[in-house]
């Protein structure tokens, strides 16, 4: 699996996936789908950012990582 996500770009994307996911876990909505779609939204930030490799950037043909494999 080629990375394709830099570490300006990992580092935005476990920030986002944090601030997102507490204001998910803080929010005064109930379980609700929104709250949920928060959660998922989260998690595939982090998630994307922990691997290096993010599906949309294979789909769009970007790379924002520096290293060449």
């Amino acid at each position: 699996m080629k990375l394709n996500i830099g570490s300006t770009d990992r580092i935005i994307r476990i920030m986002l996936g944090i601030a997102i996911g507490y204001f998910a876990y803080s929010t005064v909505i109930e379980t609700s789908w929104v709250q949920v779609l928060l959660y998922v939204i989260a998690a595939i930030l982090v998630i994307t950012a922990l691997i290096g490799n993010c599906p949309l950037y294979s789909i769009f043909k970007i790379n924002t990582c520096k290293i060449k494999e």
